[in-house]
């Protein structure tokens, strides 16, 4: 059975992406990574949270200090966010987030064509099929392109 994958607040987000690129960290090591966004005892707290959660685990001790561990793959965490932001903003609907990353100058051509590329290799597996009868319906009862 696959385990759900907790909601995290922004800040613990922060805390649990310092974490992944850290491979194993203090809580100490944290807050220093986040250049004075939180304290030590935020961050702590965010710690606590995050095990309470089931997000990161106590590996080890490091003289007083606990190591902890990431319980939750950055990749999962990254596609439920994301496909939140979807929900929520777009209705479900992917292209307007896309819209809106080239209007902000925050996707490239070169990424957009690598996304096509991506697009056309599900397409030979079925799932983009599947994906784009899944897009919105526009006025005239058409889907979206």
């Amino acid at each position: 059975m696959t385990r759900r994958l907790p909601e995290l607040s922004r800040l613990e987000l922060h805390c649990l992406r310092r974490l992944w690129s850290l491979g194993e960290a203090s809580v100490r090591e944290v807050q220093e990574s986040l250049d004075d966004e939180a304290s030590y005892s935020t961050v702590r707290k965010i710690f606590e949270r995050l095990e309470e959660k089931k997000a990161v685990e106590r590996v080890r001790r490091n003289g007083a200090a606990w190591i902890y561990r990431s319980q939750v793959s950055a990749p999962d965490m990254i596609r439920k966010e994301i496909r939140r932001l979807v929900d929520v903003l777009f209705d479900g609907a992917g292209g307007p987030l896309v819209a809106h990353l080239a209007d902000m100058d925050a996707i490239s051509l070169d990424d957009l064509r690598a996304v096509e590329s991506r697009l056309d290799e599900a397409d030979g597996k079925g799932e983009a099929t599947q994906a784009r009868s899944k897009r919105p319906e526009s006025r005239d009862g058409k889907a979206e392109s």
